[in-house]
């Protein structure tokens, strides 16, 4: 683009002076506060739509051929998916996915049925998750919503039991207005509702900064939810307290087909081990 010298030469001291605030911000790091066209419309929200924005993205681990023995690669879809090419991703070594449910009180994916029982059409091993919104209804409501829009868990080898999504906040505060011990109490109260409804424990998907900023890094779940860690890099990184490991990892959202590729941390007995109970 031209540069207009006489126009320059015609800016006046405050116009000077926002343009170098406007370099300094840019140079920060600083974007001003967000304006209504940038907060998404209610129902969109998935499984690490913060996560490259807050924690950034490194590089991809090793493919997953060379670690299948070990690991088992898995999926998670949405509505944003439309009708999934199920067979392609099971052709691809894709064993399981976990589909969107539920958001809040408010919204049930309408490609639900398609993507939750095509994946188990093909073979694979299916979940449903739940997208949580702390400041709209109480844990427990929103634990009775997703059992009763597809949240359920029954006993046929090939259903994973719910992941409750909890990380942050696209439609405002990243910690939903609550301070740590609120969301702590929240979380609580979402997942003993939902073992009361199913019998299973829940798995908790988040991350890492996420988790330390809104919950003050509570290790309060360690020892009975699995972990569905969240992080887009060459390896899961430094875990939440209270779990010495990771159940599963969402390592990118560029993967083939749908994006979201997770590896479910170890071989795919121990996967229907998890589906089991």
């Amino acid at each position: 683009m031209p540069v207009h010298r006489s126009g320059t030469a015609r800016r006046g001291p405050l116009a000077a002076a926002g343009i170098l605030l406007s370099s300094l911000a840019l140079v920060l790091g600083f974007t001003g506060t967000s304006s209504a066209a940038d907060i998404p419309a209610r129902g969109s929200a998935t499984l690490g739509m913060g996560v490259a924005k807050h924690d950034g993205v490194g590089g991809l681990p090793r493919d997953v051929r060379a670690v299948q023995t070990a690991q088992t690669e898995g999926v998670d879809t949405s509505s944003h998916n439309g009708n999934v090419a199920w067979s392609t991703l099971w052709n691809s070594g894709v064993k399981w996915a976990y589909v969107k449910a539920t958001e809040g009180t408010y919204y049930t994916n309408p490609n639900f049925a398609q993507q939750y029982n095509g994946s188990y059409s093909v073979g694979m091993i299916r979940g449903a998750y739940h997208f949580a919104t702390p400041d709209t209804t109480s844990g427990a409501a929103q634990a009775d919503y997703f059992v009763d829009h597809g949240g359920g868990w029954s006993r046929d080898g090939r259903t994973l039991p719910g992941a409750l999504d909890i990380e942050w906040n696209p439609y405002g505060a990243a910690c939903y207005g609550k301070s740590a011990a609120g969301m702590v109490g929240w979380i609580g109260d979402f997942l003993d509702q939902y073992r009361a409804r199913t019998g299973r424990d829940a798995v908790i998907y988040t991350a890492t900064s996420w988790w330390t900023q809104c919950t003050g890094n509570s290790a309060a779940f360690g020892a009975s939810n699995p972990l569905w860690i969240a992080r887009y890099n060459t390896d899961p990184g430094t875990l939440p307290a209270g779990w010495g490991f990771q159940t599963m990892w969402q390592y990118t959202s560029s993967g083939p087909t749908v994006g979201d590729h997770s590896r479910f941390n170890g071989a795919y007995d121990r996967l229907q081990a998890l589906a089991n109970g």
